[in-house]
């Protein structure tokens, strides 16, 4: 029968691998759909800002409660796991808690006792987090993009964690039961932190049920958590591990800078006769596109922002045209960018490896006119994102799109343009005519000195 299991456990792992791994190379393939992208930037700069960002969780804690609460969870996520080692090596071998053995009784004693203690921080705030989302409703959780999927996937993982926890405890409280009854496959490590309380429950039952119910705890536990690594590759939960590649490539040009567009530059540094290294379109007669029209005309780090994207909605709830009745929804543009990704992903490997024109574009089908033009520019969205995600990077370039290539920007918008052209100035005034306010306001201040005087 313990062969049997082994077996069983290996055959769950390497489901498992191949699931994740497949799903990742997936993953890969769609973020780099995006256009190629020189990160610039010390590394020691980017080290430190993935350690505050994503590790550190810095700013999760603007709002301090909440931000705890998350970090218990991540930190329980990530220490747990250090348990589940244990597990897999007790799977493959076929013995039972195979650390107590080498590690000396205190130690594995405080171990197991604060791992279960996380857990149950983890669970505490699981509950929490589910009565946030379902009895208190917070607004930015029940917008117009989190209808359907979004939704539901938030609480799959919350009821998931809290399963995957009270596993862990019944499955340590029969095994303290256990060890009370002599069974020799459950070694004498004691009871732990949290599941001693549970013990009573259990104290009354046989050993054949009570070995049936730690076996079961255990292998729920453990399937489930392989379960769960797959799970979270078709998640937004996917942003547990993407978070640190996406704080590290991060901008970190100062906030609000714009790049130029390197086709534009190219265009003017030919026309006045400078040199030209490269260009965008390479040795290709054609004609190279302005801004972004669907994923394949964005950067790699863009894709790979929609993809580490949470939908916590920070973005939105802090963005003045969404707090202003507009339509636009920064962590929405995020979504759809992955969406996208996902879908032409998909046409990909369902054509043999090569894109083929759906006739839809994240332009238009995903993202609207009205959503990019209602866009202040204002960067509170990347401002507020516990990652550093972009969202106004990806505006921008489907706004050029908008301005350069359909030429279909508001009347007010053509205006100023063309007074920037003309007049080097947004304002209707040359440059000669610039400064003529503050003639005839000098003049002013003249008559209305001479009238004092005359009055005096």
């Amino acid at each position: 029968m313990q062969i049997v299991q082994q077996l069983l456990f290996v055959a769950a792992i390497g489901l498992t691998g191949y699931l994740v791994t497949k799903r990742a190379r997936f993953i890969y393939r769609n973020i780099n759909l995006g256009k190629a992208l020189e990160i610039k930037g010390d590394s020691n700069k980017r080290f430190a800002n993935m350690f505050r960002l994503a590790f550190g969780q810095q700013k999760m804690f603007d709002r301090p409660v909440v931000g705890l609460m998350h970090f218990a969870v991540y930190a329980g996520f990530l220490l747990i796991n250090i348990e589940v080692l244990e597990i897999v090596i007790d799977g493959l071998t076929g013995q039972h808690r195979i650390f107590s053995a080498v590690i000396p009784s205190g130690v594995y004693h405080f171990l197991a006792s604060f791992f279960e203690i996380m857990a149950l921080l983890v669970t505490v705030s699981c509950f929490i987090f589910l009565i946030r989302r379902n009895a208190l409703r917070l607004p930015r959780f029940h917008m117009a993009e989190m209808k359907g999927w979004p939704y539901r996937d938030a609480n799959i993982i919350l009821y998931a964690e809290i399963i995957l926890m009270t596993m862990l405890f019944s499955m340590n409280a029969t095994d303290a039961v256990l060890q009370t009854m002599g069974n020799s496959h459950y070694p004498v490590v004691g009871t732990f932190a949290v599941s001693q309380f549970l013990v009573p429950i259990f104290s009354g039952l046989s050993e054949t049920t009570l070995v049936a119910i730690e076996r079961s705890a255990w292998w729920i536990h453990i399937v489930g958590i392989f379960a769960f690594s797959v799970y979270i590759t078709y998640s937004k939960h996917l942003h547990i591990f993407l978070a640190f590649p996406n704080t590290y490539f991060a901008k970190m040009e100062p906030k609000g800078e714009m790049t130029n567009m390197e086709s534009v530059t190219n265009e003017v540094k030919i026309m006045l006769g400078m040199p030209v290294e490269t260009t965008e379109a390479g040795d290709s007669d054609e004609m190279p596109t302005f801004g972004a029209k669907d994923v394949q005309d964005l950067t790699w780090r863009n894709v790979m922002n929609a993809y580490s994207c949470t939908e916590c909605g920070r973005c939105t709830s802090q963005c003045p045209a969404n707090i202003t009745g507009k339509k636009l929804s920064p962590r929405k543009v995020m979504m759809d960018v992955r969406d996208r990704a996902e879908e032409i992903g998909k046409n990909i490997d369902s054509n043999g490896g090569t894109f083929q024109d759906d006739g839809k574009s994240l332009y238009g089908d995903f993202i609207t006119k009205e959503e990019l033009m209602a866009c202040t520019s204002c960067n509170a969205c990347t401002e507020a994102c516990p990652i550093n995600i972009d969202p106004l990077g990806i505006i921008l370039d489907m706004r050029r799109y908008v301005a350069m290539e359909e030429s279909s920007t508001p009347q007010e918008w053509n205006m100023v343009f063309n007074n920037i052209e003309n007049n080097q100035a947004p304002w209707a005034f040359s440059a000669s005519d610039r400064f003529k306010w503050g003639e005839e306001l000098r003049t002013q201040e003249i008559k209305k000195t001479e009238t004092d005087k005359e009055n005096a």
